[in-house]
């Protein structure tokens, strides 16, 4: 009910519609955009369901608790011919997340180094970081993938002929065998600790930020992390009991056995998603270094700290805040990019519901799973990017 105290105690007058009214077209511009994408998502819809009938081809999922019938190259969960399709469709998802988680942290810590190194004094260094990231990022990421595929599986020898060029680590056209830990529950242990030292990581960087906040003290949160990286699976690997024994691969007949085997696709693909990457990554914290004042670098040269202090304490912390936006973009891409893996034979989501597809005849189904996947893991990670965007920006008092 209106106020009668508002102007002078007279009642507004009653709001007519108009055209000239900007809120009346909003509502109606918004209508009609809802409507014509009903149409059009009516229309797609119906077309297909009846092409589908057409052809007899039946819809759903139903499909997935089917035998799959056909074998998977490396998955890390156990995985057999006789299992159903929707299991096959899970070893795809979750090498597919492998290699994102893998290849977007080497892609970081590659392309961070060598952004760093495009700013060096040394004219060396500056020009062959300048030379890594003008080709690798001008040469289209498929080809790079054929050619590691190709060094790989070309030019390494067979297992008889292997490179050892560490004790237990072997190289060969069948992939690189490194030693792995036996089963052993002292090893359990210190994964968790390993775990454990994030969670206790991320808790020691909070505290020591509120404690900066509140007495100007710093604390030394570098040596803690390593300490704690280092430590909590050492003290876990100590309650277990401290075995020694590691699976070191062997070779017996014609290839190696036991220790753990990085195959020639995974290899291959993660190689060329890294290197390919870590040249935009290098790019965007080379702009994000130099988007800080330069008389930032003179203040902190004035009060004595060196060039690593400089850069460790006063840059990289300020140029965080214009890397992380186009960061998160380059690990969307990583992640996204990592569909051309079914060009070599690894066996990531696309490439399992394609087998999946062409043995059911579901093509939408197939194509719909997908979507879903590379959605659900590009979505994850842009929430996580913002927060922590949002968690170190600038905030003003």
């Amino acid at each position: 009910m209106a106020d009668p105290r508002v102007n002078g105690g007279q009642s507004a007058p009653p709001r007519r519609l108009s055209w000239n009214d900007p809120d009346v077209r909003s509502v109606v511009y918004q209508v009609v955009a809802v409507a014509l994408v009903g149409i059009i998502g009516w229309f797609l819809v119906s077309n297909t369901l009846h092409n589908l009938s057409i052809r007899n081809i039946s819809t759903g999922f139903h499909f997935l608790g089917r035998e799959a019938g056909f074998a998977i190259g490396e998955s890390p969960i156990a995985y057999g011919p006789e299992n159903t399709y929707s299991r096959a469709i899970l070893v795809g998802i979750l090498n597919t997340i492998r290699i994102a988680v893998i290849g977007v942290i080497l892609a970081t810590i590659i392309g961070t180094v060598i952004g760093i190194a495009r700013l060096s004094k040394n004219w060396l260094v500056a020009k062959l970081s300048m030379i890594y990231v003008e080709v690798i990022r001008n040469v289209p990421l498929l080809l790079q993938l054929f050619f590691w595929y190709a060094i790989i599986t070309e030019m390494l020898p067979g297992p008889r002929q292997a490179l050892n060029v560490m004790p237990g680590v072997f190289m060969s056209n069948r992939g690189i065998k490194v030693p792995a830990p036996t089963e052993h529950f002292a090893f359990d242990l210190a994964a968790i600790g390993f775990l454990l030292a994030f969670v206790l990581i991320f808790i020691m960087v909070n505290l020591a930020k509120k404690r900066q906040d509140a007495t100007g003290k710093a604390f030394p949160v570098y040596r803690g992390g390593i300490l704690l990286l280092v430590g909590m699976p050492l003290l876990g690997w100590l309650i277990g009991g401290a075995p020694w024994e590691l699976d070191v691969p062997k070779l017996q007949g014609f290839n190696f056995v036991g220790g753990a085997t990085l195959t020639p696709e995974f290899a291959a693909l993660l190689f060329g998603l890294v290197l390919y990457t870590a040249g935009f990554i290098a790019e965007v914290v080379r702009s994000g270094i130099q988007a800080v004042n330069y008389g930032q670098w003179e203040a902190a040269s004035a009060i004595g700290l060196s060039r690593s202090q400089t850069l460790r304490l006063i840059v990289l912390p300020q140029s965080l805040r214009v890397i992380i936006p186009p960061m998160t973009s380059q690990y969307l891409n990583l992640t996204k990019n990592s569909s051309l893996a079914v060009a070599i034979g690894y066996p990531d989501i696309v490439s399992i519901a394609n087998t999946t597809l062409n043995q059911t005849g579901q093509a939408i189904e197939g194509i719909m799973i997908i979507m879903a996947v590379y959605l659900s893991i590009s979505l994850s990670i842009s929430v996580f990017m913002n927060w922590y965007n949002k968690h170190i920006a600038l905030v003003e008092r």
